[in-house]
């Protein structure tokens, strides 16, 4: 069932906008799993406890920036290396509140703030689509604050646990790549990028992104990459804003 559709069969009972939003984020909940063990079992091959993958997980809630940061570490770890990287992988959700905050203006703060704290590539991509079809359906308003906290929370506890299952399966599992559990990161974007797809013109600074991270990881040891396709894509999407 489509979003729109969903919208319309709804109740306008809290409970219900809350169910719907765990419902439309089910699918993606399923991606989710395989990447967060790899996740946890990469953190123990780290030298992480779980106790302390556990807090990573659930105090930045933030999956880029966690595997960037696994992948940098060391004993002892390079602080400022992995704070810094951390910092320009996460910067992508200064455009993603940017695109919320016009939904976001009439809440309380109250609402506010948890709404933020629980934002993600895949409750921000759910929650903009949802508020747009239904300003396009005339239902107001636009933004379900309890859809939003039904996607974001069923994420949130998801992405929670199963790292920290990762982190204690991780020594019986071994390497868990081998069983192709990474590609399900790069296969949820994927279908979250084709539902927010306007074609190739907005889409300019994500290729700019990609090719810049592709060419340092290519010829510039380290983890540069990832400071590179963050911040050109950054450059790229302020430079062809006019254009989109």
């Amino acid at each position: 069932m489509s979003i729109s559709q969903t919208v319309e069969t709804a109740s306008d009972s809290s409970g219900s906008e809350f169910r719907r939003g765990v419902a439309s984020c089910a699918p993606v909940l399923l991606g989710t799993i395989p990447y967060a063990l790899v996740l946890g079992a990469q953190a123990t091959q780290k030298g992480l406890s779980t106790v302390e993958l556990s807090m990573m997980t659930g105090l930045n809630f933030a999956g880029g920036s966690e595997f960037a940061a696994i992948q940098l570490w060391t004993s002892p770890p390079h602080i400022l290396l992995i704070v810094a990287i951390t910092f320009l992988v996460n910067s992508r959700h200064l455009l993603m509140g940017a695109a919320l905050a016009p939904f976001l203006r009439d809440l309380p703060r109250r609402k506010v703030f948890p709404a933020l704290f629980f934002l993600c590539d895949e409750s921000w991509a759910l929650g903009l689509a949802d508020a747009k079809q239904r300003a396009a359906a005339g239902i107001g308003p636009a933004f379900s604050p309890r859809y939003y906290m039904g996607a974001a929370l069923a994420m949130y506890l998801t992405w929670f646990s199963f790292t920290t299952l990762g982190a204690l399966l991780g020594p019986m599992l071994g390497h868990v790549e081998t069983y192709g559990f990474d590609m399900a990161f790069p296969a949820v974007f994927l279908v979250l990028m084709r539902g927010m797809w306007k074609g190739v013109k907005a889409a300019r600074p994500w290729l700019v992104s990609l090719i810049v991270a592709a060419l340092v990881y290519l010829f510039i040891p380290g983890a540069w990459y990832v400071a590179a396709g963050a911040v050109s894509g950054l450059l790229a999407a302020w430079l062809m804003a006019g254009d989109a």
